[in-house]
């Protein structure tokens, strides 16, 4: 929950959720605590509490499907989403939009892969597609080179081609 006064000065709280992020959970009722939901759950308490001036930023839709109303979080002038995954104690997650702030966290995201921090910690590359790409590319190349029709075809499309081309530059 995040506490905000209006220009009354009357004090609302309103529960806002971080946009474009995930966090591990603390309290899960299946999942139960993930690895560094305690820490995530502490940095983002004391972010806030520590804060001198807390802006939210909404995108064109402030509310996602469930009706909560989403935001950018900036803590004195920083947008706490980046510290969070920056500190890999979160990952960007929940993009159903092009938002404004989205480049800026994947890349931040990357970094903090990069350094293996914290829920990256044991963080490998999954080249499973690739290699999967690869393969299939390897098998088609291996029928097209035993395969004696394809062979004869496209030696014959290959002479026809260049029997054309030669005949163009006589002419």
């Amino acid at each position: 929950n995040v506490i905000c006064y209006s220009e009354e000065d009357e004090e609302e709280v309103h529960k806002i959720r971080f946009l474009a992020i995930d966090t591990p959970e603390t309290k899960h009722p299946t999942k139960g605590s993930e690895p560094y939901g305690k820490e995530a759950s502490e940095f983002t308490c004391k972010a806030l509490n520590d804060a001198k001036k807390i802006t939210l930023e909404y995108e064109k839709d402030k509310n996602d499907k469930y009706d909560r109303v989403l935001a950018w979080v900036f803590v004195d002038g920083e947008l706490l989403q980046g510290k969070l995954v920056r500190k890999g104690l979160a990952k960007v997650a929940y993009l159903y939009d092009d938002y404004k702030y989205t480049k800026k966290l994947q890349k931040l995201e990357s970094e903090a892969k990069s350094d293996k921090i914290n829920i990256w910690s044991d963080y490998k590359e999954d080249y499973t597609e690739y290699f999967y790409l690869f393969i299939s590319a390897i098998v088609v190349l291996i029928i097209c080179i035993y395969d004696k029709n394809y062979r004869k075809n496209t030696i014959r499309k290959v002479k026809k081609k260049v029997k054309k081309s030669a005949t163009k530059e006589i002419i």
